[in-house]
């Protein structure tokens, strides 16, 4: 009887999810949602954000039905590549201004940012780009073409501006190409390449208030009524959560606004005043499910496309993940970051889940699951 009811279960359910990270993710979404409640006033980002999570976890399961064998076809990634660049194109135009920044579309009754979207294009282009040539990486014109890729977004954001996200690109691209075996001189050559461009972008592109935030970040108490108050105040909230944490919509720096953007940018400081240090080891431990299960999927991918895919992904939340905390303890200047899966917003929520269903789409045809599938048929269980 058992063994029938394997047999009908696999057969409705053909979906292969990595339940162990969808949990994780879930449950750090939901630690963002509770953040943003409060036990009097309103509760319109409580309420708006709990329409896009029902949204993106149903876009997650369609998408985990998938089969993504389609996206390793060069037009496909082309075709997108070029959507998402013209639509960074566009805001210049019609774009919307929030925060100083030209990085909205906005429709009245929504928001969307196109940004969130370019980092997971980015992605997998480069995935394509060295699945196909990992095995000539060392020659030094395939950093050259896969940097001309993140290129081209990373100045179209970063004149938005929106330097955090600009950063973000950078750094999925370097991490790629570190990972599909870039030699050491190669390396040497992107960093010297990286101060080169930050010197100019300093002295020629870089606002005045951006400079202002790279200094503040030197010492932030020099300025704590102006460039530096964001970070001041989100320090002042991450240790006054102490061991234990204020109580869930207790928090007195988020609650009574002393911390601007506390459903956003500074969600994890929000956080840690209501959860206090056990709670942020909570989230730590959460994200690093996450991201050990992305690896482990990547790892046992059908192709190396796939894995790439994976470990970009994997770069994309950590590298965004290690920005939102360290601005919010005052380690780095301020951007404008949120971080995955607990910040407000629907564009960035929309991408995460995107990413992870795409992953999870991958992985119904991994060489993983296939050898498990494989042996549960040998022992007869499914």
């Amino acid at each position: 009887m058992e063994i029938g009811l394997f047999k009908k279960i696999g057969r409705i359910w053909p979906l292969k999810i990595d339940w162990p990270l969808f949990f994780a993710v879930m449950l750090l979404t939901l630690a963002g949602l509770f953040t943003m409640s409060t036990f009097s006033g309103d509760n319109s980002f409580f309420e708006k954000q709990l329409i896009w999570i029902v949204v993106c976890v149903a876009i997650f399961f369609l998408l985990s039905s998938m089969d993504f064998h389609f996206l390793r076809r060069s037009n496909i990634l082309i075709s997108l590549y070029l959507i998402i660049t013209g639509l960074l194109i566009l805001l210049f135009i019609i774009g919307s201004v929030f925060q100083g920044a030209r990085s909205w579309f906005d429709f009245g009754f929504a928001s969307f940012e196109p940004v969130d979207f370019a980092k997971l294009i980015l992605i997998l282009m480069l995935a394509k780009y060295f699945s196909r040539r990992h095995i000539e990486i060392a020659d030094i014109k395939h950093i050259i073409v896969s940097g001309i890729y993140a290129s081209i977004l990373f100045l179209l954001v970063l004149f938005q501006p929106d330097f955090g996200s600009a950063i973000i690109i950078f750094f999925v691209w370097l991490g790629m190409v570190l990972v599909a075996g870039i030699s050491r001189k190669h390396l040497l050559l992107v960093f010297l390449v990286g101060i080169i461009s930050f010197s100019l972008l300093w002295f020629y592109a870089f606002e005045p208030y951006q400079k202002q935030r790279i200094m503040t970040f030197l010492n932030p108490l020099t300025d704590i009524h102006g460039s530096g108050y964001n970070a001041y105040q989100a320090t002042v909230a991450v240790g006054s959560g102490q061991i234990w944490g204020k109580g869930v919509g207790l928090g007195t720096q988020s609650k009574l606004e002393f911390l601007p953007e506390y459903q956003t940018d500074f969600i994890f400081a929000a956080f840690a005043e209501e959860w206090g240090f056990v709670g942020v080891i909570i989230i730590f431990a959460l994200f690093g499910v996450v991201i050990w299960r992305i690896i482990v999927n990547a790892v046992e991918a059908e192709s190396n496309f796939e894995t790439l895919y994976g470990v970009g992904l994997a770069i994309f939340l950590l590298i965004q993940f290690i920005l939102h905390v360290g601005i919010n303890i005052g380690l780095l200047p301020v951007t404008g970051t949120t971080i995955p899966f607990l910040s407000y917003g629907g564009s960035h929520l929309l991408t995460e889940f995107t990413g992870l269903g795409i992953l999870m789409g991958m992985r119904r045809y991994s060489r993983g699951v296939q050898r498990r599938d494989t042996h549960n048929e040998m022992i007869g269980i499914s």
